[in-house]
This record gives C-alpha cells, sequence and structure tokens, in this order.
C-alpha cells in the first residue's frame, strides 16, 4: 500500500497522544477516591456492568481517528488491470536434450502440455506467436489473436540438434517489433524455456539487452534436473549427461528486466505457466481506496457515540 498524501500520517501521532492523556487522567482521578464500605452490596444496588464496557466508546474513537487519518493520507493499492491488446512470443527448445525424462514424461512433452495450458487460459486480444528451435529457429509463427497457430509449431516440436537461444531470442525481437495498434507498438514479452546451455549463435545475454533497451522482458524457464542423462543418443553411444543451465537463463531475464524460474517436474512447470498467464495479460495500477477507510472511520466513531449513551448516558 502507498499513500498520494502521506504527512496526514503525522495525526497517527495523536492516537498515542490521547491515550497517554486519558492514563493520566484516570491515575489522577484515583488520588481522590473515597473509600466505603460494603462495596460489594454498593456494585449490585447500582446494577455495576463488566469493567471492560466503559473503555469501549474510548476505544472506537481512537479506531476511528486512526481510519480517518489514513483515509486523509490518500491510501493507494496496486492492482492487476487488463493490458487490452498485447503481444507474447513463446520460445521453445526442442535441442536432443529435450528427450530426457527426468520430467515426465519428457522433457518436451511436459513443455508442450504447459504451453497449451498456459494458451488456453490466455484472454483472445492477447496476441501470441511462437519460434521453435534447437540448431536455429526454425518455425515461427508471427503474434496472432489465433491462438491455434502458436499451438501448432508446439504440437510439431521432435527433440533433435544443438541450442541456439541468442538466435532464437533475435528472431522473437523481430517479430514483436513488427506488431503495432494505432501506430503504437505493443506491449510486449518473451518466455523462452529452455534445459541446456546455448552451443551456438549469439550470445543470448547480449541479445536480452537489446530486449531491455526494447522494453521487452524476457521470462525464462529453465527445465529439468542436475542428474538428467539422455540414454544412448542417436542410438549409440553411453548415457549424456543434460543437465539444465539455470545461471545463463538468469542472466538473459535479467538483462531484459524479466524474471527467471526454475522447473524440476511437470507440476511446477505448470504452476509457471500458469502464474506467466495471470501476469502477462494484466499490467499493474495504483487505485485510491480513500473511501473505504472514510466510511470506516465514520462508523466507528456512530458505534462510539452509541455505545456511550448506553453505557454512561452521555458521550465520551
Amino acid at each position: 500500500m502507498s499513500f498520494g498524501n502521506p504527512i496526514w500520517l503525522l495525526a497517527l501521532l495523536l492516537v498515542p497522544g490521547m491515550i497517554a492523556a486519558l492514563y493520566a487522567r484516570r491515575r489522577r482521578a484515583r488520588r481522590y477516591a473515597v473509600r466505603f464500605t460494603a462495596v460489594r452490596t454498593l456494585k449490585l444496588a447500582a446494577a455495576a456492568g463488566p469493567s471492560w464496557r466503559r473503555y469501549v466508546p474510548t476505544a472506537l474513537v481512537l479506531l476511528a481517528l486512526t481510519s480517518l487519518a489514513v483515509a486523509l493520507a490518500r491510501p493507494e493499492k496496486t492492482v492487476a488491470v487488463p493490458v487490452g491488446r498485447a503481444s507474447i512470443m513463446l520460445v521453445t527448445d526442442h535441442s536432443l536434450s529435450m528427450e530426457a525424462t527426468d520430467v515426465r514424461p519428457d522433457r518436451l512433452s511436459a513443455a508442450q502440455a504447459a504451453a497449451h495450458n498456459f494458451l488456453a487460459k490466455l484472454r483472445g486480444e492477447v496476441l501470441v506467436g511462437a519460434v521453435a528451435f534447437s540448431d536455429g529457429p526454425d518455425t515461427v509463427q508471427t503474434p496472432s489473436e489465433d491462438h491455434t497457430l502458436a499451438s501448432r509449431v508446439i504440437d510439431n516440436l521432435q527433440p533433435g540438434g544443438a541450442t541456439a537461444t541468442g538466435d532464437a531470442l533475435q528472431v522473437a525481437i523481430q517479430a514483436l517489433t513488427a506488431q503495432s495498434h494505432s501506430g503504437k507498438r505493443l506491449p510486449s514479452s518473451i518466455i523462452l524455456l529452455s534445459d541446456g546451455r546455448t552451443t551456438t549463435g549469439r550470445d543470448p545475454v547480449a541479445v536480452a539487452r537489446e530486449a531491455g533497451r526494447l522494453h521487452i522482458p524476457i521470462y525464462t524457464v529453465s527445465l529439468g534436473t542436475e542428474s538428467a542423462l539422455i540414454p544412448n543418443p542417436g542410438g549409440f553411444g553411453p548415457a549424456v549427461p543434460v543437465p539444465p543451465d539455470p545461471a545463463t537463463l538468469n542472466s538473459i531475464a535479467r538483462a531484459s528486466g524479466g524474471r527467471g524460474f526454475s522447473a524440476e517436474d511437470d507440476s511446477q512447470l505448470s504452476s509457471i505457466y500458469k502464474s506467466l498467464g495471470s501476469q502477462l495479460g494484466t499490467k499493474t495500477q495504483k487505485r485510491e481506496i480513500t473511501a473505504a477507510f472514510a466510511i470506516v472511520g465514520v462508523g466507528l466513531l456512530l458505534g462510539a457515540a452509541a455505545s456511550s449513551m448506553r453505557i454512561n448516558g452521555r458521550l465520551p
């Protein structure tokens, strides 16, 4: 929560000051107390209630002052609102290491399932494109309101080849910068899913810096576990270790102003895509909530007046 006029928060200092004043007044009154005998009988005659009830009006007044002071400070909360039209590129690695089965049923199948769930939850006005890559970007779908076009790219992925992450990101950036609406470039972002180190092509971190300059954040997802192996790659030879490279992917995300994620199983991957789906279709916006605090403050003042009249027959 933030405040549009925070100087009014200084009024909250009145609350502890009033509590101290009331305490001092009560201490002073005790010095002039008169001793009576048969106090129990006097209480019954006066129909005295629980001692805490006398503090209720004062407590309500103090709470009301607190709420009204916060209202005067014009509190604001940050909310997520739909962005209208926006563009997203799904950049998915289908190199040979995506055959690894450390993510059930295998890395590539898990990535395809998560991408489909992501697309199913996006609003229709969000444009979605896709880039599939291994030795290089081999399939490119420009952003479109027809999300089935990106789904087809995802469906056709087959594992094989090396990992040219930088080249794939460059193609995705070019596709996004070509999109415009009413003469303005649409808010854009990239989701990069990969499991291995870049082995060919451009430096992906340098490309990510370019994306950052263009205000295109890259959200990276590192898929897989450190102990992953590809058994008999190509049908012969010993098993090959294929650990993910979260360090490089996090560097890509930071350089572009995005965020890096890691997923070691299919449920984590689905959760990440679900989270991204809710983030990328919205933008944050501040909304003033002064009225809520003002209404609460007035309600507490009315409650203090009513309870004081009922308990003491007068206002506090």
